[in-house]
């Protein structure tokens, strides 16, 4: 390695959002994280939303609240309405077949 061309590494003691703290190794001298492994959905489990500049909320308010269930009961509907489209159509088209 060259001398004087990288930076100094400290260690140092990160800080979470949620309390969590960890020794580590930066050039930073301090390090303030929002998220981490303590508080990740990805390694907790746990859905726990950060609400940047009201984006969540936004889209709550647009698209609303959905569970599973309620997509599932929406797409059966979907789904029945275009069945029941299509045999009307067909219908139509033998009542057209018939009459010419």
């Amino acid at each position: 390695m060259k001398n004087g061309i990288h930076p100094q590494s400290h260690d140092v003691e990160a800080r979470c959002a949620c309390g969590n703290t960890f020794r580590t190794r930066s050039t930073k001298s301090e390090l303030h994280l929002e998220i981490c492994s303590a508080c990740h959905p990805f390694f907790t489990g746990r859905q726990k939303l950060i609400d940047t500049e009201g984006r969540v909320e936004r889209f709550t308010k647009k698209f609303g609240a959905q569970t599973v269930a309620q997509r599932k009961t929406v797409a059966d509907a979907a789904k029945a309405a275009k069945a029941k489209a299509v045999r009307i159509a067909k219908a139509a088209a033998k009542a057209a077949a018939a009459t010419a």
